[in-house]
């Protein structure tokens, strides 16, 4: 006997191949049998007539490592189809460091994961897991985050990783990366993070290489004359020559300024490559981004973290010089800024960033600092999308076109926290299964599922998974392709797809009928 049969629907099996006929049988944890199963005995069926049934999404890409300790039912993500999430993204998160460094990071990174519990062990990659598994709604799957390592070893300082802590940082890498981390990342503007050279991460990274696991880069933004070709992708590209570890770039994409020419953005990779190059990239469908307002303070401001940075804000001396850096070098980024996270001002959740300052009689800059000091620094923010309807369309033009690439897969990068949170958070993957696979096409249904379920398994060696075959973990989610949607949208973020009644994790049924069950049954992998 079964514990579940999904019967009557199309399977689409996550290897893009053509979809075809038949019934899903489940049994615990897994997969048992495929196939003609209408006489089989089973204690529960669900009828998929009409509907997709495929493996469920893996997501390449969030920040929901701290939204999932305060609400494991992780709806958001879940109800998009999603049952497995990459956390320790963007070179930052919250292991391996020590109960006082866990503490100063939950507070710097507050705005952008929110406020999990503080007294939480995190000294390792083995004590985080800990904190997810099967206490979640959704599998996670940790990287090794290079900021986070940076930190235990060295402190909020800018200081050369070098000698006995580059010793430390590496020791902790391996112990991450034996301890069943999937990679090690690095990230555009986190600190501690930038504060580092190429060569202290290429000395990192070539742990990854030797443990056979991926390098993921979000291109350098900050502290650029650290890095190797000015940052952005030729630091990543360089790492990984000197390396030889396979790399992985995070939500690579066109930009407003560059929509409609890719070349733009793909020749200074494509361009470098070389026989050995091994190089993949995630994106997601939106033409704006979101991350934390603490990242925008020039790196004078990091030094020490953050009880120092709130120092210098409240210093009219100190502050005038940062307001000086973010009204200058950060001018066009504060005309975008969307405040999407404020805990202790909600009303303002939504407000732009140059609405507020007016009203407050400030320069951009100011009014940044103002609501920094008054959040605490935990300040998250959406980017605003652009105004052209004709950009945004190219865009989306754009996305499909790079997703159709044999190196491309799909990912969200969640973020959240607040009443006003990028609708990523909630539609990255109907957007691209749904809307766009409909209105523009390129990519047949059974191609898009593979990029968000087949290709990133393998591409990250998550075994039993990404797949519906036989013995395979059973993560499936059932789907219309010819309704499924986002609904999300900048204006009104936090609202859930159509189109996909059913999301099965590890067997346990987690969305039945577009209802959360309250089943936490996702494995820290």
């Amino acid at each position: 006997m079964f514990d579940l049969v999904i019967a009557n629907g199309t399977i689409v099996d996550g290897t893009g191949k053509d979809g075809y006929k038949g019934d899903v049988g489940i049994t615990g944890e897994t997969i048992a049998a495929i196939g003609d199963l209408s006489k089989a005995e089973t204690k529960r069926r669900i009828d998929a007539t009409g509907h997709t049934v495929s493996p469920g999404f893996i997501d390449t890409h969030t920040h929901s490592e701290g939204a999932l300790l305060v609400d494991p039912q992780h709806a958001n993500g879940i109800r998009q189809g999603i049952t497995t999430e990459f956390l320790g993204i963007d070179g930052m998160s919250y292991a391996p460091l020590s109960a006082y460094n866990f503490k100063t990071y939950r507070h710097w990174l507050g705005g952008l994961l929110g406020d999990p519990p503080e007294d939480l062990d995190m000294h390792s990659v083995a004590a985080f897991k800990r904190h997810y598994h099967k206490r979640v709604a959704i599998n996670t799957a940790y990287f090794v985050p290079h900021a986070t390592v940076r930190l235990q070893a060295l402190g909020f300082h800018d200081k050369p990783l070098t000698g006995e802590a580059l010793e430390t940082a590496k020791k902790l890498t391996r112990e991450g990366l034996e301890q069943g981390a999937i990679g090690f990342t690095t990230g555009g503007k986190y600190y501690p993070g930038p504060w580092g050279d190429t060569e202290e991460i290429v000395e990192l990274v070539k742990l990854v290489r030797e443990a056979g696991k991926v390098y993921m880069c979000e291109p350098r933004k900050n502290v650029v004359a650290r890095a190797h070709g000015g940052g952005g992708v030729l630091e990543g590209m360089e790492v990984a020559r000197r390396t030889g570890a396979k790399l992985h770039f995070a939500h690579y994409r066109t930009q407003p300024e560059s929509a409609g020419n890719i070349p733009a953005i793909m020749d200074p990779i494509d361009g470098v490559r070389t026989a050995q190059s091994d190089v993949t990239f995630d994106i997601y469908p939106y033409p704006s981004g979101s991350s934390i307002a603490v990242s925008l303070l020039p790196a004078f401001a990091q030094e020490d973290g953050p009880k120092a940075i709130l120092k210098r804000l409240h210093d009219p001396s100190e502050r005038k010089k940062i307001v000086q850096f973010l009204d200058h070098d950060e001018k066009q980024m504060l005309a975008t800024i969307i405040l999407g996270y404020m805990p202790m001002a909600p009303e303002m959740e939504g407000t732009r960033l140059t609405d507020l300052a007016a009203r407050r009689g400030r320069t951009p800059g100011e009014a940044l600092c103002e609501v920094l000091i008054e959040q605490n620094l935990k300040v998250g923010h959406v980017g605003a999308p652009p105004e052209s309807q004709a950009t945004r369309q190219q865009m989306d033009r754009d996305f499909m076109q790079l997703v159709a690439r044999p190196d491309y897969m799909v990912c969200s990068d969640i973020t959240p926290a607040g009443r006003f949170p990028h609708p990523r958070s909630y539609g990255a993957f109907p957007r691209f299964l749904g809307r766009l696979r409909r209105d523009i096409g390129g990519l047949s249904l059974e191609e898009m599922v593979h990029r968000m379920t087949g290709r990133p398994a393998e591409r990250f060696g998550l075994k039993g998974r990404g797949r519906i075959e036989k013995g395979a973990f059973a993560d499936i989610a059932v789907f219309d392709a010819a309704t499924i949607n986002d609904t999300s949208t900048y204006e009104n973020p936090r609202q859930f797809p159509i189109g996909i009644p059913y999301v099965i994790v590890n067997g346990q049924v987690a969305v039945d009928n577009e209802r959360c069950t309250g089943v936490y049954a996702g494995q820290a992998i």
